[in-house]
């Protein structure tokens, strides 16, 4: 036995692959990163390319272990993005790229299942909300809408379950994985029967179901060997980003929720059984079987500061790889040249879609207030702003629930920002901590993995393990500030809301009408 035996935390996120080489105490040794693409032919798909998926875990697990002598490896687990779905033949060939849980083509069936007795029997068993997210949605939409594609597919599985296809040629889930498909029956831990029949699909269409801690071995020698790791080491399963991000962050005891901004984003807390909510508005998925993460999950994070780099930052963008600088750290940096507030400015960071504390795939974004004295950094100021009051107020849907938020641990791209932290702490009036690693689901899924091993006793271990943590308090004066902004925030979305659905229906009458070339003299 090597005296600093190692653990690799791999992230299948949805902008990219992640690897991350921790020591079994808990230190990052080093991480590695591969992108790829989102494929948006229209404003309501979005899909990716499965194969380019698992390249990418390749790759990032090569550069990792190179780092090291391969014996020196504990375990692999794995991390992955919820509610993806991709149709497999007999051959187990994909039939569709990997749907993941941004695409919006089955509003139409989601909102006709929600608005049924049925939608909320099954929403009330399996905890996933009833959103064009949820794999049984878009399942429902592809039997009805495209019935030929759908008679061709032997299996239905997420991109998890076709990386470990690829990797040991078995169909397992996990648990947690499982719970977000809207399929899986919380109390059984089993496929539930009504949901099947809605989704049209057979318990054999799908993976065999196993624990967050299961453990696979005998990795295909080509897979092992490219790696340049032993093919019996043992990979443990893992869980979803979502619930590990919470372990990641050693958010895990009653009172201390976890917020995580990436792309899309989340508040989360841990309870000791699976719950529900009347309204159908919180999701709860598994950890493990003492474990139970409910909270809400967002559309818009990080995709909203994305937007407003690529469609009106393109000085930025140049100034910052003249100066070799991060084009997120410029723009948050220009933000931080406003006053909290932005001015009176307000933003509602709907740009594709919502769930928490929507639940409505044809929610739009919208600047409002918006005046001659403004310019681009209220704008982007505006932008952060948005994101974290949609943040609030899935926290005080959350709250109904398990009750006061005492501590907040924060986590996700967003968080290498020392203004969003602030930001955080002042909206929510509440100290956040945030640990100096910001791979938080790529951490949990190695304490999780050192569990599935017996090399911990519990995951209350997290909290030691996580070592240094920024910290910040509210400072009065912002708080004040944002506290008169939430209600006009909140009544200005009661507004809005009943549009959007009007407004979704022009903006799909108006892409499809031909662009008029005629040009006037």
């Amino acid at each position: 036995m090597f005296e600093n035996p190692y653990v690799i935390g791999v992230d299948i996120g949805t902008t990219s692959t992640k690897s991350v080489l921790f020591a079994k105490s808990g230190e990052v040794v080093h991480k590695s990163a591969v992108p790829y693409p989102l494929l948006s032919p229209t404003h309501a798909t979005a899909e990716q390319d499965p194969k380019a998926i698992f390249s990418a875990v390749i790759k990032t697990l090569r550069d990792v272990v190179s780092r090291i002598e391969p014996a020196q490896v504990l375990c692999l687990s794995f991390s992955a993005a919820m509610h993806s779905l991709i149709l497999m033949d007999e051959q187990h060939r994909p039939l569709t790229q990997s749907i993941t849980w941004a695409d919006n083509r089955s509003a139409k069936w989601s909102t006709k299942l929600k608005n049924s007795e049925q939608g909320q029997r099954i929403y009330r068993r399996t905890g996933t909300p009833i959103h064009p997210m949820s794999p049984l949605v878009k399942m429902l939409w592809l039997r009805n809408e495209h019935p030929e594609l759908f008679e061709q597919a032997a299996r239905f599985i997420s991109i998890k379950e076709y990386v470990f296809y690829q990797l040991f040629e078995q169909y397992v889930v996990d648990h947690s994985i499982a719970s977000a498909t809207g399929l899986l029956n919380l109390q059984a831990l089993d496929w539930d029967s009504e949901a099947l029949e809605i989704a049209g699909v057979s318990p054999k269409q799908l993976s065999t179901l196993v624990p967050t801690t299961h453990i696979c071995q005998t990795m295909r020698t080509s897979c092992a060997d490219t790696i340049g790791l032993p093919a019996d080491l043992p990979v443990v399963i893992g869980a979803s980003d979502g619930v590990l991000a919470n372990l990641g962050v050693g958010a895990i005891q009653p009172g201390v929720v976890a917020t995580t901004v990436g792309t899309s984003g989340a508040v989360r807390a841990v309870v000791d059984q699976p719950k529900t909510d009347p309204d159908g508005v919180l999701f709860c998925y598994v950890l493990t079987q003492d474990h139970w993460v409910i909270g809400g999950a967002i559309n818009n994070g990080g995709i909203a500061l994305r937007w407003i780099r690529d469609q009106l930052a393109d000085a930025e963008i140049d100034t910052a790889k003249l100066l070799g600088r991060d084009p997120y750290d410029m723009l948050t940096a220009i933000a931080n040249t406003i006053r909290p507030g932005a001015e009176g400015l307000i933003f509602h960071p709907y740009l594709s879609g919502e769930r928490s504390p929507l639940w409505d795939a044809n929610a739009k974004a919208s600047f409002v207030g918006l005046g001659m004295h403004h310019n681009k950094a209220h704008m982007i100021r505006a932008v952060l702003e948005g994101v974290v009051y949609n943040l609030y107020l899935v926290l005080e849907t959350l709250q109904d629930t398990i009750g006061e938020a005492n501590s907040i641990r924060a986590a996700g791209g967003f968080a290498r920002s020392k203004l969003w932290r602030q930001m955080l702490a002042d909206v929510f009036n509440r100290e956040v901590m945030v640990p100096e690693s910001y791979e938080s689901s790529c951490f949990g899924a190695a304490i999780l993995g050192l569990l599935a091993l017996g090399e911990i006793d519990s995951l209350d271990v997290a909290s030691d393990m996580i070592g240094t943590t920024y910290q910040h308090r509210p400072i009065a004066q912002n708080v004040q500030v944002y506290q008169r902004i939430i209600p006009i925030y909140q009544r200005l979305l009661e507004k809005l809301q009943p549009e959007y659905a009007i407004l979704a229906q022009l903006q799909n009458e108006l892409e499809s009408q031909p662009l008029n070339e005629e040009v006037n003299g």
